[in-house]
């Protein structure tokens, strides 16, 4: 029996680093609770790891979500977590996957399944009681890893293999597996960036550049989440310095016009560049003195917070600010209207693009990241006591042109100054 199961598990003394940082996941977790559930739901019941969490372990890095698969049908799967009292919702139970809530922590229960159709973006489904025929329609091998609670892997593609050897290889007909989802085109660069050893093999970029079309198909919010995944990936600052995998994304996304900037970059660039968010990072590569920002904001549906950011940025650098007019007197305006948050992206942004390091921005930076926003010492109670000034419109605009003589002051204004708008 036990040669059996080193057959069907490929069990082997170089697993041990695997098999135990697996059995701690199940012990440390409450994903134990997910496999006392299901494992013990009928005879049959079966439930494993698979994919990132599996590949995370492999390569020795942090694992920050847990995925799981199961031969068990979605609704068995939910009277299975009813029956030990697991919280859970249907997130997408049309193409069979349940999420499990224990705590703050969220479990992605998938039931085996085999594609029966696909259109480019999403793939109808039947339910499988056939590990190996839910690892064929997963796109990459090193996906297709699974483990059991006791970290026996099942690997049907080699996947771990591949790992080992950094190549990044779809499963069966690479055509097949793009044309079921062209997102796979995506996912294909981020995993090559973040653990290839070796250049793009070229039937694989033959396939990807006679599919990449059919990127077309695909949501904006989709594409979107996806880059957002490459950017926070290690593998992101390899791009700059991979001349096919950058072509690709240049194809994918034109209104990134500014990603070769990333090539030269200055010491300050280079050292906070995993510090910066994605709305920040997507403004390096879309603002360019045109529309261009407008254009991308539009058809990628940004949030409106998000928006903002980035048209407050290319507002000011439409301006083309010289580095001297870089002073607190022409910030102070931003700060008080848009915000910190406005003032040390508009810092950032000069700080980044600059062809060498500015050490007054640098200072500048530190200023604003302290300054406390001051409130206008002057009131409309003031100007109606004072001045006799009645409400309506009248009021409104003195009371805006001494809120601007202030803030253009330094945040400052002399009882003359006031009485001369007020009188005026």
């Amino acid at each position: 029996m036990d040669k059996l199961l080193d057959k069907i598990f490929f069990r082997s003394k170089n697993l041990d680093y695997i098999s135990q940082n697996i059995k701690k996941i199940t012990q440390e977790t409450s994903a134990y609770k997910i496999f006392q559930a299901i494992n013990n739901f009928n005879e049959t019941s079966e439930v494993r790891y698979v994919g990132g969490c599996i590949r995370k372990i492999i390569k020795k890095e942090q694992v920050d979500d847990i995925d799981l698969a199961t031969n068990l049908i979605p609704s068995e799967v939910c009277d299975a977590l009813k029956k030990n009292n697991i919280n859970f919702y249907e997130t997408g139970i049309d193409h069979g996957t349940i999420t499990a809530i224990i705590g703050d922590q969220k479990y992605e229960i998938t039931s085996l399944r085999k594609d029966v159709s696909t259109d480019g973006r999403h793939a109808k489904v039947q339910y499988s009681l056939d590990w190996k025929e839910d690892s064929n329609r997963r796109d990459f091998s090193i996906n297709a890893i699974y483990s059991d609670k006791d970290g026996n892997l099942f690997d049907p593609h080699n996947g771990k293999k591949d790992l080992e050897n950094g190549s990044v290889k779809f499963i069966g007909n690479a055509d097949e597996r793009i044309q079921e989802d062209y997102l796979r085109i995506l996912r294909y660069l981020r995993f090559f960036l973040n653990y290839s050893l070796n250049k793009h093999e070229p039937e694989i970029y033959k396939t990807i550049k006679r599919n990449i079309g059919g990127i077309s198909k695909l949501s904006s919010e989709r594409l979107i989440d996806e880059l957002k995944k490459l950017t926070k990936s290690s593998g992101f600052i390899r791009l700059f310095k991979d001349k096919e995998s950058l072509e690709l994304i240049e194809i994918i996304f034109p209104q990134l016009k500014n990603l070769q900037i990333l090539k030269k970059i200055n010491s300050y660039a280079q050292k906070n560049l995993s510090k910066v968010d994605f709305t920040f990072l997507i403004s390096l590569f879309i603002i360019d003195g045109t529309d261009n920002a407008d254009y991308f904001l539009y058809k990628f549906k940004i949030s409106k917070k998000d928006q903002k950011r980035i048209k407050i940025i290319d507002d000011f650098y439409k301006q083309k600010v010289n580095i001297n007019n870089f002073t607190e007197k022409n910030l102070n305006k931003v700060f008080y209207f848009d915000g910190r948050q406005a003032v040390i992206d508009i810092i950032n942004f000069k700080l980044f693009i600059s062809k060498k390091l500015e050490k007054k921005l640098i200072k500048l930076l530190d200023v604003y990241k302290s300054k406390t926003l001051p409130m206008l010492p002057v009131g409309a109670n003031i100007l109606m006591s004072k001045y006799n000034i009645p409400e309506g419109k009248v009021l409104g605009n003195k009371l805006k042109r001494i809120e601007e003589t202030w803030v253009q002051n330094g945040f400052q204004i002399s009882d003359k100054q006031v009485q001369k708008i007020a009188k005026g």
